[in-house]
């Protein structure tokens, strides 16, 4: 089949051409005829076979026939992260730039004035994450009374991210009468039914089975301790073959932690996190797109609007413990029918996950062991956990600033007070040994003996060598 069978609107044929697409994917052949048609849908299919376009090219289409009345907004596609909010965007524009549409978007991490001028003036289309668009709503701003068509993208993940009661919120005050679109890689049985709620008598698009990870991905597992899988990685980096890398991690601290590891071995990487400004995510993104960093580190929910195209392979660092999240996960490589690999490293307490998984998609993961690497060597001390006990306080996320930590909260030029070990610039960080008693001048923080105070930098400024009990801030 090709795109012009499908009823689509010339000049969106045109700018599909320009994009270098000719024939759907399986879910775009499946789910623009009953889109067009006017019907409600669920639409079910793997991360990268194309479920953007399967919405975004019907959606155009009917648009196209007609016109916003003045300040009116007839399209809203509301999803879960900011990133994926971004990326849709993008793929709108595309396919749109022969038409007359307006598109405006509305996220959080942002200043929110061109965002509340956009809901004013009315849109096309509104594409939105449930947070920030639930605010400006209840501060009455966007008129969404001639709303023709809602769209939910990468549903199940909204719901999993607490979502429910602000999209049930949001369609509370959308019209009764309209098009209802509901989007996932996975979609639980309870999910289904939450969907009844927003759906009236919807199609069901369903390619391959739901539990099935893309065909396309290789996937191994690596048995290894805990405390290894930082050199393991590094091990593995080494091949040639390995040069788009997107590395997952359970949590915000985790990814900085293990990105400054690679960083050591001359491995060039970004973050990517909830603790990520808007602008440090779209950077990091940009370049990892770009190849100038070679691994993204990122966290299952920020990395949700990751889709760039030629990622090799994909690390699983920490094991996810729900099988839908590895599903989401290995989706970002092998898109769109390219290949890719799927590597997993589990350590013995995560061995319960790995077998859950196994079940999920009905099938065991190969066993690899990497040549040439010593599992059997001595686990280090992690690096926060060496020198005195006594940790520097008033770090910001990453023990800059002192007014992020709420005690010890100071301003920008003072640290915090002396904490335990992990908190801000840590003993390890202190000094050239982590040992020395914290000062309280200016700029150190008052650790207490044996531990070096947290200051403006991750080294950090030690004031007169000055040993007694920590001095506590108060906050202004």
């Amino acid at each position: 089949m090709a795109f012009r069978e499908l009823a689509l609107d010339p000049r969106i044929l045109q700018a599909v051409q320009e994009a270098g697409y000719t024939e759907p994917t399986p879910i775009q052949a499946a789910a623009i005829p009953p889109i067009l048609a006017g019907h409600d849908l669920i639409g079910i299919a793997q991360t990268g076979t194309g479920k953007t376009a399967a919405f975004t090219l019907p959606i155009l289409t009917r648009l196209s026939a007609g016109r916003s009345g003045p300040g009116q907004i007839r399209t809203l596609v509301l999803a879960p992260t900011r990133e994926l909010v971004v990326q849709i965007e993008e793929n709108v524009r595309a396919y749109a730039k022969h038409l007359h549409i307006n598109i405006a978007t509305v996220y959080g991490g942002v200043g929110e004035r061109n965002q509340i001028e956009a809901l004013r003036r009315g849109a096309d289309m509104i594409i939105a994450t449930p947070g920030r668009l639930i605010d400006l709503l209840n501060r009455r701003y966007g008129n969404f009374s001639g709303l023709q068509h809602l769209i939910l993208d990468e549903a199940d993940r909204m719901l999993d991210m607490g979502f429910l009661p602000s999209i049930r919120e949001i369609v509370r005050q959308m019209p009764k009468k309209r098009q209802t679109l509901l989007f996932s890689a996975t979609l639980s049985k309870e999910i289904e039914s939450v969907t009844r709620e927003f759906q009236v008598a919807p199609k069901t698009v369903q390619i391959g089975r739901r539990s099935n990870p893309a065909e396309t991905v290789t996937q191994f597992v690596y048995e290894v301790p805990k405390g290894l899988k930082p050199q393991l990685l590094v091990h593995l980096l080494r091949e040639p073959q390995m040069e788009m890398v997107l590395v997952f991690v359970r949590m915000k601290h985790g990814a900085d932690r293990l990105a400054r590891r690679l960083e050591q071995f001359g491995i060039r990487c970004a973050t990517l996190h909830a603790n990520r400004s808007q602008n440090q995510r779209l950077r990091a993104l940009a370049d990892f797109k770009s190849g100038a960093v070679r691994v993204l580190v990122a966290t299952d929910i920020a990395a949700r609007g990751i889709d760039v195209d030629g990622i090799s392979h994909v690390v699983n660092f920490d094991f996810p413990p729900q099988p839908e999240d590895y599903v989401h996960r290995i989706g970002r490589t092998g898109r769109a029918n390219a290949v890719g690999d799927a590597i997993s490293f589990v350590s013995p307490d995560e061995q319960a996950d790995l077998r859950s998984l196994e079940r999920f998609i009905g099938r065991g993961i190969v066993r690899k062991r990497a040549e040439g690497f010593d599992y059997s060597a001595p686990v280090p001390a992690p690096a926060d956990s060496r020198g005195g006990g006594g940790g520097g306080g008033g770090g910001g996320r990453s023990g800059v600033f002192g007014r992020d930590r709420r005690p010890g909260q100071g301003r920008p030029e003072r640290g915090g007070s002396g904490g335990g070990g992990r908190a801000g610039g840590g003993a390890r960080e202190a000094g050239p040994r982590g040992g020395s008693p914290g000062g309280s001048g200016p700029r150190g923080g008052g650790g207490g003996n044996g531990g070096g105070g947290g200051g403006p930098r991750p080294g950090g400024s030690r004031g007169p060598s000055r040993g007694g009990p920590p001095r506590t801030f108060r906050p202004r």
